[in-house]
């Protein structure tokens, strides 16, 4: 598996659908576009926001860390 690039939670922050068109999210540590994704339209999916890590949010979602897994990996956040 080829290293992944690595970003900031600034540079994530700006791919919150807003300030950029990329739309991505972290999850332990990786992070995934979620730009193509019917419900992350315009960066919110429900009451959360693209652009951060949502690690912390997962428990109180109606689904289980698998959903990542339709979904490219960017990079890691550091």
């Amino acid at each position: 598996m080829p290293e992944l690039a690595q970003y900031t939670r600034a540079q994530l922050a700006l791919r919150n659908g807003q300030d950029k068109e990329e739309i991505w999210i972290a999850y332990k540590g990786i992070i995934y576009d979620v730009s193509e994704s019917r419900l992350w339209k315009n960066g919110k999916h429900y009451e959360h926001w693209a652009g951060q890590d949502l690690t912390d949010e997962l428990p109180d979602a109606p689904h289980t860390e698998s959903v990542f897994e339709r979904f490219t990996t960017i990079g890691r956040l550091v």
